[in-house]
């Protein structure tokens, strides 16, 4: 899913760095681009969140 919110690879890049890895116990993180992708299309749309598309995750 792509949307003209979406973080461009320049701007993924240079947040991508100061994410938090994976813990090494418990379940792994969900993919943190598509998180904020979500966050970003529902700030940019006033949308509520139950309103978020499928494609950027529950």
């Amino acid at each position: 899913m792509s949307c003209r919110t979406d973080l461009t690879d320049n701007q993924w890049n240079a947040l991508q760095p100061h994410l938090p890895k994976n813990p090494q116990r418990g379940h792994p993180y969900s993919d943190h681009r598509r998180v904020i992708n979500g966050i970003l299309w529902r700030i940019k749309l006033g949308a509520p969140w139950r309103d978020i598309p499928k494609g950027y995750g529950p």
